[in-house]
């Protein structure tokens, strides 16, 4: 793999991030029937939605992310501390919107200093892979024992459950696996691989609509419309249109299918619809945490 393609699929991942939250978030909590009586199929950022967004505006899918990038930029390392931090200066900015499980986190770790909130079979929630993408970047390479302990580390300051944790990791294994040479092949017997520890996660012909918040329902809805589909832009198109949790489902997808098909993939329009500080921070943030991945340099350099 030359320069160019991994910077085009380490940026794609980021901006796909950034373009399926933005996409997503105005149809967020729609029905696919109200979605196609009001849009027909919604395909254009165009902001509103129940936030009433600006054009190109990102919710926490995509600043929590930022928050946990430059956490592991300034420590140079996964630091449960860090990361707990710099999640507490988002929430004191005042974001858009905060889930209410990555909320009762953050107050924990203001309150108590805690990082690492209790097991809890009830934080099955998809809050900690939304924003997996930076530790996916900062950790290719990384031996897989390594990349479960600090995808944990991060994601139990606010998510402390077995589901939550293993959907994460796949997130991160099939980004990692779209960085190298992977296919949609190899993406679609990973997806099965989870299912086959954790049955929660069969997904089978029955078209999945209108997914919750519980990570179990966005990852069938994730991998189904991946699967269905085979570029950037009809599988973004895809997922979005089943409603439900639309920016986070939308979100995961883009990191994913941006990794896999990269930047030069993403349809100019949306690129130029994003907010671009967004934008830039994202693709800036991109190339700051690859290069500081173990993988970085053994292959090329950028």
């Amino acid at each position: 793999m030359d320069d160019k393609t991994l910077l085009d699929k380490v940026q794609g991942a980021y901006a796909g991030l950034a373009i399926g939250d933005a996409l997503g978030a105005t149809v967020e909590f729609m029905t696919p029937t109200e979605i196609k009586v009001k849009y027909g199929v919604h395909k254009k950022i165009t902001g509103g939605g129940w936030l009433n967004l600006k054009k190109g505006q990102v919710t926490d899918d995509t600043t929590m992310s930022l928050a946990l990038g430059r956490a592991i930029l300034e420590s140079k390392k996964i630091d449960s501390i860090s990361i707990a931090r710099h999640f507490d200066e988002w929430m004191r900015s005042k974001p858009v919107d905060i889930g209410n499980t990555v909320r009762r986190g953050i107050v924990q770790y203001r309150l108590k200093g805690t990082v690492e909130m209790p097991y809890s079979d009830y934080d099955a929630g998809n809050g900690a892979c939304m924003r997996t993408l930076p530790i996916a970047l900062f950790t290719w390479g990384v031996e897989s024992v390594e990349i479960e302990k600090v995808s944990r580390l991060h994601a139990h300051i606010t998510h402390h459950n077995k589901l939550s944790d293993a959907g994460t990791e796949c997130v991160i294994a099939m980004i990692h696996r779209s960085l190298g040479n992977g296919t949609l092949t190899d993406l679609e017997e990973m997806a099965h691989n989870l299912s086959t520890r954790y049955r929660e996660f069969l997904f089978n012909a029955r078209k999945y609509e209108n997914p919750s918040g519980y990570i179990v329902d966005t990852l069938q809805v994730v991998f189904q419309s991946l699967f269905d589909c085979h570029n950037f832009e009809d599988t973004m198109i895809d997922v979005v249109n089943r409603g439900g949790d639309a920016d986070t489902t939308g979100a995961i997808l883009g990191m994913i299918a941006g990794a896999l098909y990269g930047l030069s993939a993403i349809p100019k329009q949306w690129i130029k619809s994003l907010n671009p500080d967004v934008l830039q921070d994202c693709l800036q943030q991109a190339e700051n945490l690859i290069q500081l991945s173990p993988k970085y340099g053994k292959q090329i350099s950028l």
